[in-house]
């Protein structure tokens, strides 16, 4: 088994040189990203295919919903105020691999049951914590939240690992519900969809790009997996 993890922002250039870099280096067999059919689709037809619209609202949940549109929101002005698209990291890695005809594999969960999940789970107690936490990101100063414990770091690069670890946790704590529909369940699928390659083809090389926030989770989990 030959696997490579790569952590990556959606929304920083640093990811975009990393994975070219990765690529060129490692030369994998096949490259697995975080993506699903239906995204991977909406990146590479640079189109909004993956826009969640108003029909979807009974598959997915009222709040399934309006999170999918406060994530594209948010996705999109972070990314303009940086000057990357959102994606562009995942947009570079299928081009590659389009270029050097290596194998594509979408190993992320179905969009939609991510959404459902979220609906199902999310606690009104975690409503009520959301509105707080915006209304402190809004209206405290950098040294006020500091002070409150609210992370900041570089838009423009990847977080460092005790930074990444230190956002998880928090999630996690605040959060149990999101974190369990956005991150655990995730890390349990993509794992699942990485030892499905090696099984069927132990011997090529496997380069997997995921958000940073996954990377630690889905090593820890791959170590409890009988893998061969």
């Amino acid at each position: 088994m030959v696997l490579k993890i790569i952590g990556s922002s959606h929304i920083a250039e640093q990811s975009v040189r990393e994975i070219k870099k990765a690529v060129e280096e490692f030369k994998p067999d096949i490259i697995a990203l975080e993506l699903d059919a239906q995204r991977a689709l909406a990146l590479s037809q640079k189109e909004q295919t993956s826009r969640i619209s108003l029909a979807q609202i009974r598959q997915i949940g009222v709040k399934g919903y309006l999170f999918a549109k406060i994530g594209q929101y948010a996705q999109q002005k972070l990314g303009h105020s940086v000057g990357v698209a959102p994606g562009s990291e995942m947009k570079t890695a299928m081009d590659l691999a389009a270029k050097q005809k290596t194998t594509i594999a979408f190993i992320d969960q179905p969009i939609q049951i991510t959404l459902r999940n979220f609906s199902k789970r999310l606690t009104w107690k975690e409503k009520f914590r959301f509105l707080g936490d915006i209304f402190n990101g809004i209206f405290r100063s950098k040294k006020q939240a500091e002070k409150w414990g609210i992370v900041t770091f570089d838009l423009r690069a990847v977080p460092d690992a005790d930074v990444i670890e230190l956002l998880i946790e928090q999630l996690r704590k605040r959060y149990p519900s999101v974190y369990k529909t956005l991150i655990d369940d995730r890390n349990r699928y993509m794992v699942k969809q990485l030892v499905k390659l090696i099984r069927k083809d132990p011997e090529k090389k496997i380069l997997a790009v995921v958000g940073a926030g996954h990377v630690k989770g889905m090593n820890e989990i791959l170590l409890k997996v009988d893998v061969l």
